[in-house]
């Protein structure tokens, strides 16, 4: 897990839908750069330092992973995207969204591209009387003041005006799930996807110990003779590592990303065992099935035959050379016919035959958008 370190932004805006500017920039900051935890209102404001239409100022304070210097070059990328286009001019000038650091942490940073806190933020209004609004109690790191206390010696004298519409603040996605777990096919890329997430979002990372059963290179040499003895081992250890780790749900309501879900369990056992074997499995796994906690999101990512082949070949596990093109579509079918008989599971499919979401960032925020939007 990496650290989160809290920011806070100033956002203006003048030109054209300024609530949409706002809104949509406030979503990209939510895609690409942390968490929003808070927004304030929205402000009108008369221009400041040159005469031009009003403007619509907010405050967010969100979470991030990244640097103060990351976080400026992804807030620069979005002012961009949004259709920002900077004046080489020295002033102010009309813009259709503006994005500024104003608080990191308690840190005090100057160097050529980023100064912080933002040095002009105690000289105006429309920013401390947002920022104010959700940050009353926070202290300035150099005037060793609260922030309530700063803006009541403000000088500036210009009027900001509450605006009656509100931003939407973005739910990522540990606030709306508690417990995703992450299945597909073997070389689908679920421990790669869930690595990622647990990274972005400050998750659990449960990984299934597959490389510590002693079955498993045993039983792709011969799958008769080791079948039941490796199914029966990977179900018991999901169960007791489920149990352990998900217990962690009701005791701090963390957020928890896992690569299996144990009902694989028994679609590979549908496959690998003798239906008498078959039989005395599941009497095993219908009493620990109904003890784990189920997932508030299961996803299923699809890859196509050949490309799972190729995933597999990649990246080289010696017992895995030999898995054919007909197992892995009987794996694919158990998937299937799990799925279309779960009622109750929030269930979303996302096809990644066409996608490399390790490589691409625009691939892997196709994804975080689908799961959001679950």
């Amino acid at each position: 897990m990496k650290i989160q370190k809290t920011t806070y932004l100033s956002l203006g805006t003048n030109q054209g839908n300024k609530l949409e500017n706002l809104q949509n920039a406030i979503n990209l900051i939510a895609d690409k750069a942390g968490t929003i935890l808070k927004i304030s209102s929205v402000y009108k404001t008369a221009s400041w330092g040159f005469d031009s239409d009003d403007f619509y100022n907010a405050c967010l304070k969100i979470t991030t992973q990244y640097s103060p210097e990351e976080l400026i070059d992804i807030l620069l990328n979005i002012e961009t995207e949004l259709g920002r286009k900077r004046k080489e001019s020295v002033g102010y000038a009309d813009r259709n969204i503006d994005i500024d650091i104003l608080l990191f942490e308690e840190k005090i940073i100057k160097s050529n591209t980023l100064t912080v806190p933002h040095p002009k933020m105690l000289e105006r209004k429309f920013v401390m009387v947002p920022l104010v609004e959700i940050a009353t109690n926070i202290f300035h790191p150099t005037e060793k003041k609260q922030l309530t206390t700063c803006l009541e010696s403000c000088a500036d004298t210009s009027k900001t005006t509450l605006v009656k519409e509100q931003l939407k603040r973005p739910i990522s996605i540990s606030e709306k799930y508690n417990y995703i777990a992450i299945e597909g096919n073997i070389g689908a890329g679920k421990t790669s996807l869930s690595k990622m997430i647990s990274k972005e979002f400050n998750g659990k990372l449960v990984l299934e110990r597959f490389a510590d059963n002693p079955f498993l290179p045993k039983f792709y040499e011969d799958k008769e003779r080791f079948a039941f003895s490796l199914e029966m081992s990977f179900l018991a250890d999901r169960y007791q590592q489920l149990s352990d780790d998900l217990a962690q749900l009701d005791l701090f309501k963390n957020f928890i990303i896992s690569d299996y879900y144990i009902f694989k369990s028994l679609i590979f056992a549908q496959i690998t065992l003798q239906k008498d074997e078959y039989i005395l499995y599941r009497k095993m796994f219908d009493m620990m099935y109904k003890e784990i906690t189920k997932p508030d999101l299961y996803i299923y990512l699809y890859q196509n035959t050949d490309r799972l082949l190729q995933n597999i070949k990649t990246r080289g596990r010696d017992y895995e050379q030999n898995i054919e093109a007909t197992y892995l579509q009987k794996i694919h079918d158990g998937y299937k016919n799990f799925i279309s008989t779960q009622k109750d599971l929030n269930i979303l499919i996302i096809d990644v035959s066409e996608l490399d979401f390790v490589n691409n960032p625009e691939d892997y925020s196709y994804i975080i958008n689908k799961i959001k939007n679950a």
